[in-house]
């Protein structure tokens, strides 16, 4: 499965460098440009050639040249080339689609670098932080939603994980480029397999009510280096993403 990627909605943190689209631009209008000042420079030449008598050779002139000077070294003689034959039509359309290929390309390289490095994972209400609770410890953050509300991969990764796992009922698991390991349990259904690379924004899974859970919510831990369990709030904060104030 592919996730659904909806960072356009709000959550995100810093974001990725400008596309460099435009400076591609820039090098087809300078390419036009040159183009074009040399078809000007051309019909100048042959504009001359009609307009000003003084510069026009006359028939004795033009029959004394020798046939060398017609092949369009002469300045007021423009050499006409035979254009290349195409045996095969279809090469056209091969032309075409590559043509369209190539501005998809581009288009995509594009959008990508507009989005963003960091997303925050589930709207909703952040209800329960890090550290004792209950007597025991709560190694994460929740955030409260309805079931089926969309979570999203809180930066670029590979998929670990994605299903059942003692505790959260289900969950997924996400591993970063730095080694870190961020969790997102309790989750109603999976939207990735194992062994996917997303990024950040994507919807990996949906919010659920599985597991040891008090009610629909998504519970969310960062790993350090792959297991040394720290509080997300900070390591959040640092990426630009806030949960809000506490509430109950």
């Amino acid at each position: 499965m592919r996730g659904n990627t909806s960072w356009e909605s709000g959550g995100r943190g810093a974001h990725r460098r400008e596309p460099a689209i435009n400076a591609l631009r820039g090098r087809a209008v300078i390419a036009a440009v040159a183009a074009g000042a040399a078809v000007a420079a051309t019909q100048a030449g042959l504009q001359e050639v009609h307009t000003n008598p003084l510069n026009t050779p006359n028939t004795e002139e033009l029959a004394a040249l020798q046939p060398a000077t017609l092949d369009g070294t002469d300045a007021h003689f423009p050499e006409i080339l035979d254009a290349a034959q195409v045996e095969d039509p279809a090469d056209f359309q091969d032309i075409l689609h590559n043509g369209e290929q190539f501005e998809a390309d581009i288009a995509a390289r594009a959008a990508e670098t507009l989005r963003p490095l960091f997303v925050r994972f589930a709207a909703g209400t952040f209800t329960s932080g890090f550290g004792s609770r209950w007597g025991a410890e709560h190694l994460g953050v929740d955030v409260a939603a309805p079931i089926g509300t969309p979570i999203y991969a809180v930066q670029d990764g590979k998929v670990i994980s994605a299903g059942p796992a003692s505790g959260f009922g289900m969950w997924v698991r996400l591993q970063h480029d730095d080694g870190t390991i961020t969790v997102y349990g309790h989750v109603d259904t999976a939207t990735v397999d194992v062994g996917q690379r997303v990024l950040a924004g994507d919807q990996i899974a949906t919010v659920g009510n599985r597991g040891f859970s008090t009610g629909p919510h998504c519970h969310f831990e960062v790993w350090l280096n792959g297991s040394d369990k720290v509080d997300p709030l900070p390591w959040l904060a640092s990426r630009g993403i806030s949960l809000g104030p506490e509430r109950d």
